[in-house]
């Protein structure tokens, strides 16, 4: 099967930077994409629903012997996330802290290190970063402290005078160093998660069930050959749970119309998941894990350190479903291999610009391409289960596209084979 209208549902992750951002960085990224295959892409501009909830766009790919359609939405959260950066800064300081130790000491940090010691440290810097800078302000009012003490001013003056000016002098730095440093919003980020896994950001919870039923209606209407939910960083989560509920909604969900996909890229499924209140999470993730009519693949990168890398979201949540499991395929991602090397020493040790990679156009034909993802005409499930063929098909000669068409129609007939079975209790699938 070649895709001729794919429609892409993408999952906004804990990014304020929002739509009109993103349309930019997408725009910019197909050209790129169009340069490095040679095909032409147009893009159209973006449609906003009336609750501002989720924007809408198509792009029109043509190559030399294949044409997609795709239909695109964009779902928003960037109100919420504003919203939790406009909060004061001694509150998200105090919130955050206090989260930060109770993960500590309730074992949590030790699991994701355990899990990936990369994402550990990575969640830990800004309180590294936040524990640096209340020192260097410390000593400066503890300075400040003895100087009032030395001109005669009381203790009690004088200790109140300079906590005081510990308080304003670390707003003022984190404030003006936050564009450098990102501690302000990674401990928003924190306190978000940790509000989300004990469900106390019901706001949240309200739009992914619309999400959900907004999928649903796309199921039902849409004539595109597949659907395709992208779930990016913290999208990674809400994607699940947006899909999770939608089955809820509609059992039949993906046998009645166009094959589901769902595509987390860049995951970090432990901060929601591994805390224990995080029951229904992690049934929704059993759900997924088992669901014939729904293709999961969760691609990671050992370089992206926001990313749980070489991590099974299913078996390391503690879920064993046995025989019947089904989901997810983990694809591992090198960005050495789709990025020229000039360019990938650059930007190597930038976080996260490397993040970011999972969404940008590829410098190098590779058969992990977001944009070929998107806009190709290989269905994403066949891309990867044979993805040396899918590669044939962007790069190759006419030759080689014609073979490799052959082995992608045997891998969708395989896996369409393969589906069919899967509907029959496991004990039956065993015995034959």
């Amino acid at each position: 099967m070649r895709v001729e209208h794919r429609h892409i549902i993408y999952i906004q992750g804990y990014d304020p930077r929002g739509l009109a951002q993103y349309y930019r960085m997408f725009r910019t990224e197909l050209r790129k994409f169009g340069r490095l295959y040679q095909l032409q892409a147009t893009i159209g501009r973006p449609k906003v629903a009336s609750d501002d909830e989720i924007a809408s766009w198509t792009i029109d790919t043509t190559a030399s012997d294949w044409q997609t359609r795709t239909s695109y939405d964009f779902l928003r959260f960037e109100d919420f996330i504003q919203q939790d950066l406009a909060s004061p800064i001694w509150r998200t300081v105090f919130n955050a802290v206090w989260i930060y130790w109770r993960l500590l000491f309730s074992g949590t940090i030790a699991r994701f290190g355990k899990a990936n010691w990369r994402f550990a440290t990575f969640i830990t810097y800004p309180h590294l970063m936040l524990l640096l800078e209340a020192v260097c302000v410390g000593a400066i009012a503890f300075v400040f402290e003895k100087g009032l003490n030395a001109i005669g001013i009381p203790d009690a003056f004088s200790i109140a005078i300079a906590a005081a000016l510990f308080v304003a002098l670390l707003g003022t730095v984190l404030k003006y160093t936050e564009n450098a440093t990102y501690v302000l919003y990674l401990l928003c980020d924190t306190i978000w998660t940790w509000e989300f896994s004990h469900r106390e950001r019901p706001e949240w919870d309200q739009r992914i069930d619309r999400f959900a039923q907004h999928l649903v209606n796309i199921a039902k209407s849409t004539d595109a050959d597949e659907i395709v939910i992208v779930g990016h960083s913290s999208g990674s989560f809400l994607s699940t749970e947006m899909l999770a509920r939608a089955l809820k909604l509609d059992p039949a969900l993906g046998r009645h119309g166009p094959r589901i996909v769902l595509l987390t890229i860049g995951g970090n499924f432990p901060i929601v998941g591994y805390h224990a209140v995080s029951k229904e999470f992690r049934e929704h993730l059993r759900m997924l894990a088992v669901e014939p009519s729904v293709d999961w693949i969760d691609c990671q990168a050992r370089k992206d350190v926001m990313n749980f890398y070489q991590f099974d979201p299913i078996t390391s949540h503690g879920i064993d479903v046995g025989a019947a499991r089904r989901n997810p395929k983990i694809v591992p991602v090198r960005f050495r291999d789709i990025i020229r090397p000039e360019h990938y020493e650059k930007f190597r040790w930038q976080f996260f610009r490397v993040h970011f990679q999972f969404v940008m156009a590829n410098e190098r034909p590779n058969a992990y391409d977001f944009f070929m993802i998107v806009c190709g005409p290989v269905p994403l499930s066949a891309r990867m289960a044979v993805p040396d063929a899918a590669l044939d098909v962007a790069t190759g000669d006419s030759g080689a596209r014609d073979r490799a068409w052959k082995r992608i129609e045997a891998a969708t007939t395989a896996a369409a084979s393969a589906t069919d079975l899967s509907k029959l209790e496991p004990t039956a699938r065993r015995s034959g």
